[in-house]
Protein backbone atom coordinates (compact mmCIF):
# COMPACT_ATOMS: atom_id res chain seq x y z
CA UNK A 1 0.00 0.00 0.00
CA UNK A 2 1.14 3.43 -0.90
CA UNK A 3 -0.05 6.53 0.59
CA UNK A 4 1.23 10.05 0.55
CA UNK A 5 1.65 11.86 3.74
CA UNK A 6 -0.25 15.28 4.57
CA UNK A 7 -3.09 14.38 2.45
CA UNK A 8 -5.16 13.23 5.01
CA UNK A 9 -7.31 17.02 4.44
CA UNK A 10 -8.66 18.27 1.59
CA UNK A 11 -7.41 21.24 0.17
CA UNK A 12 -10.85 23.60 0.23
CA UNK A 13 -9.89 25.79 -2.46
CA UNK A 14 -11.51 22.91 -5.07
CA UNK A 15 -10.48 22.39 -8.40
CA UNK A 16 -12.57 24.51 -11.22
CA UNK A 17 -14.93 21.97 -11.58
CA UNK A 18 -15.73 22.97 -7.92
CA UNK A 19 -15.93 26.44 -8.20
CA UNK A 20 -18.13 26.17 -11.20
CA UNK A 21 -20.27 24.26 -9.25
CA UNK A 22 -20.34 27.03 -6.36
CA UNK A 23 -20.96 29.57 -8.83
CA UNK A 24 -23.90 27.53 -10.03
CA UNK A 25 -25.24 27.62 -6.58
CA UNK A 26 -24.46 30.99 -5.73
CA UNK A 27 -26.90 31.45 -8.66
CA UNK A 28 -29.43 29.42 -7.78
CA UNK A 29 -29.27 30.74 -4.34
CA UNK A 30 -29.74 34.23 -5.50
CA UNK A 31 -32.52 33.59 -7.63
CA UNK A 32 -34.00 31.85 -4.62
CA UNK A 33 -33.40 35.24 -3.07
CA UNK A 34 -35.00 37.17 -5.46
CA UNK A 35 -38.73 35.12 -5.94
CA UNK A 36 -39.13 34.08 -1.96
CA UNK A 37 -38.62 38.01 -1.23
CA UNK A 38 -40.47 39.13 -4.13
CA UNK A 39 -43.07 37.28 -3.34
CA UNK A 40 -43.75 38.32 -0.26
CA UNK A 41 -43.05 41.97 0.26
CA UNK A 42 -45.46 42.20 -3.33
CA UNK A 43 -48.43 40.23 -0.64
CA UNK A 44 -47.78 42.84 1.89
CA UNK A 45 -47.63 45.70 -0.52
CA UNK A 46 -50.83 44.87 -2.24
CA UNK A 47 -52.56 44.77 1.55
CA UNK A 48 -50.63 48.00 3.26
CA UNK A 49 -49.48 50.94 1.50
CA UNK A 50 -47.16 51.81 4.74
CA UNK A 51 -43.47 51.19 4.47
CA UNK A 52 -42.89 49.86 7.44
CA UNK A 53 -45.07 46.39 7.30
CA UNK A 54 -43.25 46.45 3.65
CA UNK A 55 -39.93 46.88 5.44
CA UNK A 56 -40.29 44.55 8.00
CA UNK A 57 -42.07 41.96 6.31
CA UNK A 58 -38.68 41.81 3.94
CA UNK A 59 -36.25 41.83 6.00
CA UNK A 60 -37.89 39.31 8.58
CA UNK A 61 -38.32 37.02 5.08
CA UNK A 62 -34.39 37.91 4.13
CA UNK A 63 -32.92 36.93 7.10
CA UNK A 64 -35.03 34.01 7.44
CA UNK A 65 -34.34 32.31 3.90
CA UNK A 66 -30.37 33.37 4.33
CA UNK A 67 -30.53 31.09 7.69
CA UNK A 68 -32.71 28.22 6.33
CA UNK A 69 -30.67 28.24 3.32
CA UNK A 70 -27.53 28.07 4.88
CA UNK A 71 -28.48 25.53 6.82
CA UNK A 72 -29.95 23.32 4.48
CA UNK A 73 -26.78 23.45 2.49
CA UNK A 74 -24.88 22.95 5.63
CA UNK A 75 -26.41 19.82 6.42
CA UNK A 76 -26.82 18.47 3.14
CA UNK A 77 -22.91 19.09 2.25
CA UNK A 78 -22.01 17.52 5.78
CA UNK A 79 -23.55 14.37 5.33
CA UNK A 80 -22.08 13.94 1.44
CA UNK A 81 -18.54 14.58 3.26
CA UNK A 82 -19.33 12.27 5.64
CA UNK A 83 -20.36 9.73 3.49
CA UNK A 84 -16.73 10.38 1.33
CA UNK A 85 -14.09 9.86 4.45
CA UNK A 86 -16.33 6.76 5.06
CA UNK A 87 -15.83 5.36 1.81
CA UNK A 88 -12.23 6.49 1.91
CA UNK A 89 -11.70 5.25 5.32
CA UNK A 90 -13.12 1.72 3.77
CA UNK A 91 -10.62 2.26 0.59
CA UNK A 92 -7.67 2.71 2.75
CA UNK A 93 -8.33 -0.27 4.77
CA UNK A 94 -8.74 -2.34 1.80
CA UNK A 95 -5.67 -0.82 0.71
CA UNK A 96 -3.58 -2.09 3.39
CA UNK A 97 -5.16 -5.75 4.08
CA UNK A 98 -6.07 -6.84 0.28
CA UNK A 99 -3.32 -4.56 -1.97
CA UNK A 100 -2.93 -7.15 -4.25
CA UNK A 101 -6.83 -8.05 -4.74
CA UNK A 102 -7.18 -3.89 -4.97
CA UNK A 103 -4.43 -3.59 -7.77
CA UNK A 104 -6.68 -6.53 -10.04
CA UNK A 105 -9.70 -4.31 -9.23
CA UNK A 106 -8.03 -1.16 -10.31
CA UNK A 107 -6.63 -3.02 -13.93
CA UNK A 108 -9.70 -4.31 -14.39
CA UNK A 109 -11.45 -0.69 -14.51
CA UNK A 110 -9.01 0.49 -16.77
CA UNK A 111 -9.85 -2.46 -18.79
CA UNK A 112 -13.26 -1.92 -18.50
CA UNK A 113 -12.60 1.47 -19.97
CA UNK A 114 -11.45 -0.01 -23.28
CA UNK A 115 -7.66 -1.08 -22.38
CA UNK A 116 -6.00 -4.02 -23.29
CA UNK A 117 -5.42 -6.45 -20.10
CA UNK A 118 -1.61 -6.09 -20.48
CA UNK A 119 -1.74 -2.20 -20.74
CA UNK A 120 -4.72 -1.50 -18.09
CA UNK A 121 -2.07 -3.59 -15.45
CA UNK A 122 0.48 -1.40 -16.30
CA UNK A 123 -1.50 1.80 -16.13
CA UNK A 124 -2.57 0.54 -12.30
CA UNK A 125 1.28 -0.56 -11.30
CA UNK A 126 2.01 2.83 -11.88
CA UNK A 127 -0.87 4.77 -10.32
CA UNK A 128 -0.43 2.76 -7.33
CA UNK A 129 3.18 2.93 -7.06
CA UNK A 130 2.46 7.04 -7.59
CA UNK A 131 -0.44 7.20 -4.46
CA UNK A 132 -2.67 4.11 -4.51
CA UNK A 133 -4.94 5.96 -2.88
CA UNK A 134 -5.76 8.52 -4.77
CA UNK A 135 -5.63 6.19 -7.68
CA UNK A 136 -8.36 4.13 -6.31
CA UNK A 137 -10.40 6.59 -5.03
CA UNK A 138 -11.01 8.27 -8.38
CA UNK A 139 -11.19 5.30 -10.24
CA UNK A 140 -13.10 3.28 -8.36
CA UNK A 141 -15.10 5.87 -6.07
CA UNK A 142 -15.28 8.85 -8.58
CA UNK A 143 -13.70 10.91 -5.52
CA UNK A 144 -10.85 13.24 -5.47
CA UNK A 145 -9.54 13.03 -1.43
CA UNK A 146 -7.82 16.06 -1.80
CA UNK A 147 -10.43 18.49 -2.68
CA UNK A 148 -13.70 17.12 -0.17
CA UNK A 149 -16.73 19.78 -0.33
CA UNK A 150 -16.29 22.25 2.54
CA UNK A 151 -20.01 22.77 4.28
CA UNK A 152 -18.90 25.98 5.69
CA UNK A 153 -18.27 27.29 2.19
CA UNK A 154 -21.51 25.74 1.05
CA UNK A 155 -23.52 27.35 3.97
CA UNK A 156 -21.99 30.79 3.12
CA UNK A 157 -21.92 30.99 -0.30
CA UNK A 158 -25.71 29.99 0.12
CA UNK A 159 -26.40 32.73 2.85
CA UNK A 160 -24.78 35.37 0.96
CA UNK A 161 -26.38 34.41 -2.60
CA UNK A 162 -29.84 34.13 -1.07
CA UNK A 163 -29.03 37.60 0.82
CA UNK A 164 -28.04 39.60 -2.40
CA UNK A 165 -30.95 38.45 -4.20
CA UNK A 166 -33.47 39.49 -1.65
CA UNK A 167 -31.70 43.03 -1.83
CA UNK A 168 -32.96 43.68 -5.27
CA UNK A 169 -37.04 43.15 -4.70
CA UNK A 170 -36.68 44.80 -1.39
CA UNK A 171 -34.99 47.74 -3.04
CA UNK A 172 -37.78 47.52 -5.84
CA UNK A 173 -40.62 47.92 -4.02
CA UNK A 174 -39.54 50.37 -1.58
CA UNK A 175 -38.05 52.93 -3.46
CA UNK A 176 -40.15 54.09 -5.74
CA UNK A 177 -43.54 56.36 -5.26
CA UNK A 178 -46.53 53.67 -4.22
CA UNK A 179 -48.32 54.18 -7.20
CA UNK A 180 -45.44 52.53 -8.98
CA UNK A 181 -44.25 50.22 -6.46
CA UNK A 182 -45.54 47.01 -7.77
CA UNK A 183 -44.49 47.53 -11.38
CA UNK A 184 -41.34 48.47 -10.61
CA UNK A 185 -41.09 45.26 -8.69
CA UNK A 186 -42.69 42.94 -11.28
CA UNK A 187 -40.17 44.61 -14.40
CA UNK A 188 -36.97 44.53 -11.75
CA UNK A 189 -37.12 40.99 -10.70
CA UNK A 190 -38.54 39.07 -14.14
CA UNK A 191 -35.36 40.84 -15.67
CA UNK A 192 -33.33 39.75 -12.58
CA UNK A 193 -34.24 35.67 -13.00
CA UNK A 194 -34.00 36.38 -16.82
CA UNK A 195 -30.53 36.91 -16.20
CA UNK A 196 -29.98 34.68 -13.35
CA UNK A 197 -31.88 31.64 -15.32
CA UNK A 198 -29.85 32.59 -18.21
CA UNK A 199 -26.31 32.37 -16.32
CA UNK A 200 -27.07 29.06 -14.41
CA UNK A 201 -27.98 27.59 -18.07
CA UNK A 202 -24.65 28.54 -19.51
CA UNK A 203 -22.77 27.25 -16.56
CA UNK A 204 -24.54 24.19 -16.53
CA UNK A 205 -24.26 23.94 -20.27
CA UNK A 206 -28.26 24.20 -20.60
CA UNK A 207 -30.25 25.30 -23.11
CA UNK A 208 -30.42 29.34 -22.03
CA UNK A 209 -33.58 30.22 -23.15
CA UNK A 210 -35.35 27.10 -21.76
CA UNK A 211 -34.52 27.77 -18.56
CA UNK A 212 -34.59 32.03 -18.35
CA UNK A 213 -38.12 31.46 -19.46
CA UNK A 214 -38.68 28.61 -16.54
CA UNK A 215 -38.07 30.80 -13.83
CA UNK A 216 -39.61 34.16 -14.94
CA UNK A 217 -42.41 32.43 -15.31
CA UNK A 218 -42.40 30.34 -11.85
CA UNK A 219 -41.15 33.89 -10.37
CA UNK A 220 -44.31 36.03 -12.40
CA UNK A 221 -46.50 33.01 -10.76
CA UNK A 222 -45.09 33.43 -7.16
CA UNK A 223 -45.56 37.37 -7.44
CA UNK A 224 -49.19 37.13 -8.75
CA UNK A 225 -50.00 34.39 -6.01
CA UNK A 226 -49.43 36.79 -3.81
CA UNK A 227 -50.52 39.77 -5.04
CA UNK A 228 -54.13 38.40 -5.28
CA UNK A 229 -53.60 36.76 -1.69
CA UNK A 230 -52.48 40.69 -0.36
CA UNK A 231 -54.81 41.89 -2.22
CA UNK A 232 -58.02 39.74 -0.86
CA UNK A 233 -56.71 39.74 3.10
CA UNK A 234 -55.91 43.65 2.82
CA UNK A 235 -59.41 44.55 0.85
CA UNK A 236 -60.49 42.09 4.05
CA UNK A 237 -58.87 43.94 6.61
CA UNK A 238 -59.94 47.00 5.37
Amino acid sequence: MVEVAGHDEPHDAGSLGQRLNWLRAGVLGANDGIVSTAGLVVGVATATAARGPILTAGLAGLAAGAVSMALGEYVSVSSQRDTERALLRQERRELREEPEAELAELAAIYEAKGLKPATARQVAKELTEHDAFAAHAEAELGIDPHELTNPWYAAGASAVSFTIGALLPLAAILLPPQSLRTPVTFAVVLVALAITGTVAARLGSAPALRAAVRVVVGGALAMVITFLIGHAFGTTAA
